[in-house]
């Protein structure tokens, strides 16, 4: 990272999408409604004669009991538990108005409680939301079964409850452990309360845990989040991501209680990454990309290893591309060659399945082209190389003569350093890893129509 200069990062730290889709969500349209979504499902099934191939399975559990001041999520700040009870039958109408379009049980092979906070839900609560998905789907053995926790709504017993679902992997929402930055950020929860929940979770058996990070948080300082790094380096997860915080409060009501002034400026938060990759890759985590760090035996970095690392709405994966069912209020899913996202109103999601309706509010079906620049991206992001041939025997085209124009701005790229071209592909290079959304955003065509990137997030 030394090679990244201030002055390169000025001219490359723009704002762009973290391209955990193809086109990405705010390209979603209203006119996607309940009966495409009705027909996406139709045709998925009768698409594949035979057996399903198993499914990706993402639920939506939007109740938090306090607010974190830097969250961009879909969530409700709610002490009151019984919403919980109503907010599952919903879940429940919702996933039989979606099954009564596949006439076989499918199966899945991955799952992921998300929000909010899935922890939300009391253990009888959550043993009923896993009966339900158990009833109504066949879970593969040796899946990734993953839910996001945060620490401070756990104990032992909750992830032994959790063990018993079925789950094998953990998500803990760390941010920071410099109690100053907790204040700030209306997040307090001591170190010691996540060491205990880690030790837990080893002795349950969990196969992974991820810890997630954020730097440029208010308060922070490289030196700040150096002291939080060592205690990462004790604390051991398998999997870290490394969040840049998104400034944005005039999108995101709770970021108005942050003074910018307190934010970090640009070149600490450069030197708090870097200062991030040299720790971790010192204490032995394998850089993944973007955001991801493992430990070398670790699923991901595995994949990483094998070239078989794939993106989706959750982030780096190891499995491919699979179809996404997605449940729950505002929760995104992909079948087939659509996109699909629901209401991201509490009273909206509620009032459409009320009346016998998918509770879909936006979507998008692929086009050809967005399904060839798909490919590139997820490519690019994933495996940091692309051969033409690939595209071209994929999709019977000529790859540099169809993306002439996308070769031509790649040129200045690699004048800086980040990709390299030649006459079979495009290679990115190890300071390009650290700009690969930049390196994507070339390919993005819907990016390049309207240049208006302000509603992303900054890529450093």
């Amino acid at each position: 990272m030394t090679a990244i200069t201030p002055e390169l990062l000025s001219r490359l730290d723009v704002s762009g999408p973290r391209y955990t889709s193809y086109p990405t969500a705010d390209r979603f349209v209203p006119s996607f409604g309940h009966a495409e979504y009705a027909k996406a499902l139709q045709q998925w099934q009768s698409g594949r004669p035979g057996a399903l191939r198993p499914l990706s399975l993402y639920v939506h559990i939007p109740f938090c009991e306090s607010l974190c001041y830097y969250c961009a999520c879909n969530k409700i700040i709610t002490k009151h538990k019984e919403r919980a009870a109503v907010y599952l039958q919903y879940l429940a109408k919702e996933l039989a108005l979606q099954l009564q379009y596949v006439s076989r049980k499918p199966s899945v092979s991955q799952l992921h409680l998300g929000g909010g906070t899935p922890t939300f839900l009391s253990d009888e609560e959550l043993r009923s939301l896993m009966a339900m998905l158990r009833q109504n789907f066949n879970f593969v053995a040796g899946g990734e079964y993953a839910t996001e926790v945060d620490p401070r709504t756990v104990d032992e017993s909750r992830l032994a409850v959790l063990a018993e679902l079925g789950f094998n992997r953990l998500s803990f929402g760390v941010q920071d452990f410099e109690p100053s930055v907790q204040q700030a950020v209306h997040r307090i929860q001591p170190a010691e309360l996540v060491f205990e929940l880690m030790a837990a979770a080893r002795r349950l058996g969990f196969e992974s845990v991820n810890v997630d990070l954020i730097y440029g948080l208010p308060e922070q300082t490289p030196e700040s989040f150096d002291r939080t790094l060592a205690l990462i380096n004790r604390l051991r997860p398998d999997r870290i991501a490394l969040y840049a915080y998104a400034h944005l409060p005039e999108r995101f009501k709770p970021q108005r209680r942050i003074l910018a002034e307190s934010l970090p400026c640009a070149g600490d938060k450069f030197l708090m990454l870097s200062r991030s990759h040299d720790a971790l890759v010192a204490a032995g985590y394998v850089y993944v990309g973007m955001d991801h760090f493992a430990l070398p035996a670790d699923a991901l970095a595995v994949a990483k290893r094998q070239g078989r690392l794939h993106r989706n709405f959750q982030g780096y994966s190891t499995q491919a591309q699979t179809d996404l069912m997605a449940l729950g209020v505002s929760a995104i899913g992909r079948m087939g060659s659509t996109y699909s996202q629901n209401a991201k109103t509490m009273q909206a999601y509620e009032d459409m399945l009320d009346r016998g309706l998918l509770p879909v509010e936006r979507g998008l079906v692929l086009s050809r082209d967005d399904h060839i620049r798909h490919a590139i991206i997820m490519a690019l992001m994933c495996q940091g190389h692309l051969l033409y041939e690939s595209i071209n025997l994929a999709w019977l085209v000529d790859f540099q003569t169809l993306f002439a124009k996308e070769l031509l701005q790649l040129q200045t790229l690699q004048s800086q350093g980040l990709v390299q071209l030649s006459e079979t592909g495009i290679q990115v290079t190890p300071k390009g890893w650290y700009f690969v959304r930049r390196v994507a955003m070339v390919f993005d065509r819907y990016l390049q129509a309207d240049q208006n990137h302000a509603r992303f997030s900054k890529i450093i």
